[in-house]
């Protein structure tokens, strides 16, 4: 007769009491971007954050490089990448959004902290708005619940070695 077996369950909660976060923001489409900054600190503030420091970098292309940067210093609990790419008449679009998810993806993966991507790509400026605190939601807000959901389950899975 087999015995049951109950794993372990690791889930990340949503307190951010004690977390350093980092967000790293860019200029370009600063309209947008300043919005989805809005709605990632009102998260932060709302689940417990009292450490957070703001970067500011030129356009999205540079969101990962400031990531990878600051993640080397190994300070942070968490980072949250924040730009908006809007279609153009060019390739230029593919070319930066690639790079930009490419990016993030391979900072977070390399430097073992949550790395967030909260970029909006979109083919219009309207369509940007709406994800940046309009009809669709925040997508810095949910970028930011997602790094304290995710930095919460990091502690978790480090504590159990």
């Amino acid at each position: 007769m087999a015995t049951e077996v109950s794993p372990r369950v690791y889930e990340g909660g949503l307190s951010a009491d004690g977390k350093k976060i980092a967000i790293v923001v860019s200029k370009f489409n600063q309209a947008v971007t300043q919005k989805l900054l809005e709605g990632a600190l009102n998260c932060f503030r709302k689940h417990g954050a009292s450490d957070i420091e703001v970067f500011h970098c030129p356009g999205a292309y540079e969101l990962p490089q400031v990531a990878s940067f600051i993640t080397g210093i190994k300070k942070y609990d968490a980072v949250v990448c924040l730009g908006a790419v809007i279609r153009g008449e060019t390739p230029h679009f593919d070319f930066i959004c690639q790079e930009c998810a490419r990016g993030i993806g391979q900072v977070s993966q390399e430097r073992g902290i949550p790395v967030l991507f909260g970029v909006i790509t979109s083919n219009t400026f309207e369509q940007a708005m709406e994800r940046a605190g309009g009809v669709v939601g925040n997508k810095g807000y949910d970028a930011a619940l997602s790094a304290i959901e995710m930095s919460d389950l990091y502690s978790q899975i480090v504590s159990q070695k």
